[in-house]
């Protein structure tokens, strides 16, 4: 049996914009916000979102408090580094003073990794990595139109190099967002498929960060590192996001108008995104990465399908936070013995996975067994992602893991 390691020192600890601002209709204080960082805005988004009544809604607002508005709205799915160059290319005349970012996970990066090269030059591979940003960038302002990626208040930026045939990230302090406004409005009129998948993504940031491990960082580590492990602060945002999420995934799946039920989820992905932003996701994120590049299947699907199985593997390590998740649900006697608590936590979490519609197994998302020992080396690639998981992972471990996500095998492991 793995020992469970717990926080000894008693850290909190938080990375967040300077302001959030959360609730139906209140995009309406986005102008006032991003005039306080800048005349002259470059707005970020989709085709999609692009289009649509509500966007041209916010460009007007924009310009009528006086605000010069410049637009990219050409930001593809898993931001391809391509996208990046072109409107560096396009805007680096242009005197942007700040980036606002709108849509879903995607164009919230893409934000970020344009504020850095507008400001500092260069390609963004000069920027890949951790802590490879040498100094301020032009502020950025996030608005979220998806609940899942919490990428709205997260100091990253994931980019999709073609040419290398991997996402890459880029991780830095100075990526941090000035300001989010977080409309739950905005997500109303999401496809079920999108509403689907970044819930699930949600729900696996709340879980991985609830579960991570607890690092104990010196004062050396928090400086050089942005994931420093779960901690208190962190703990409390994975509880109330998990509570929030308990409630509303089956009430947005029943209703998706269900305007409550749709504030509940956003509010929990910004949770997600508050506890990820230090404690980091873990081996769900790391093998979904490589599954992502062979299938091109959604990522909160493709996290969703592999946390079942991830838990499982965790269990060991981590048999009291599990137990606590079950009590936490509302599905654990807290008479009842730990195990029998966890395993009531970990069913819980599956049920709200298959009320979504994520992949019970990994064939539904494409993936021929074939295709696992290439999974399995290459997710040891996400070390940073890795180093966060409460216990460790080898090659193997991630081959019996996919092996047994392959097959659906959902048992629960004998010695513990």
């Amino acid at each position: 049996m793995t020992i469970e390691n717990t926080n000894q020192l008693g850290l909190g600890l938080l990375r967040q914009p300077h302001t959030v601002v959360f609730g139906p209709g209140q995009r309406a204080q986005l102008p006032h916000l991003v005039a306080q960082y800048g005349a002259r805005a470059l707005i970020v988004t989709d085709a999609r979102m692009g289009q649509t009544a509500e966007f041209a809604e916010v460009i007007r607002s924009l310009e009528g408090a006086g605000l010069e508005v410049r637009v990219y709205a050409e930001v593809a799915p898993e931001l391809p580094r391509e996208n990046v160059r072109t409107a560096a290319e396009a805007f680096h005349d242009a005197g942007i003073e700040v980036v606002v970012g709108i849509g879903g996970g995607s164009c919230l990066d893409m934000a970020k990794v344009t504020a850095l090269v507008l400001a500092r030059g260069g390609d963004i591979r000069d920027y890949y990595g951790e802590n490879q940003v040498a100094g301020p960038v032009l502020p950025i302002v996030t608005v979220p139109t998806t609940a899942g990626t919490g990428a709205e208040v997260s100091c990253i930026g994931v980019v999709f190099d073609a040419e290398r045939g991997v996402k890459v990230g880029v991780a830095s302090n100075w990526l941090e967002p000035v300001a989010t406004v977080i409309d739950p409005d905005f997500t109303l009129s999401a496809p079920p498929g999108l509403t689907a998948a970044t819930a699930a993504d949600a729900l696996s940031h709340l879980v991985e960060s609830f579960t991570d491990l607890a690092k104990n960082p010196d004062p050396d580590e928090i400086r050089e590192h942005l994931y420093v492990g779960k901690n208190l602060l962190t703990d409390i945002y994975c509880r109330h996001g998990l509570e929030l999420l308990n409630r509303s995934i089956e009430g947005i799946v029943a209703d998706p108008l269900d305007r409550a039920a749709r504030a509940d989820t956003m509010l929990a992905a910004f949770c997600g995104g508050m506890a990820l932003n230090t404690a980091g996701t873990a081996a769900a994120h790391a093998l979904q990465s490589p599954i992502g590049g062979l299938t091109h299947t959604p990522h909160g699907f493709g996290v969703g399908a592999l946390l079942p199985y991830v838990m499982r593997f965790n269990l060991p390590a981590r048999l009291a936070v599990f137990a606590e998740l079950g009590r936490l649900l509302g599905v654990a006697d807290p008479a009842a013995p730990e195990l029998e608590q966890a395993r009531a936590g970990i069913r819980r979490i599956d049920a709200l996975l298959a009320a979504l519609g994520v992949p019970a197994d990994l064939t539904e998302l494409g993936v021929a067994e074939s295709d696992l020992p290439h999974i399995a080396q290459q997710a040891m690639l996400s070390t940073r992602l890795l180093a966060n998981n409460p216990r460790a992972v080898t090659e193997a471990d991630a081959l019996a893991l996919l092996r047994r996500a392959f097959r659906g095998d959902r048992s629960f492991p004998e010695a513990l």
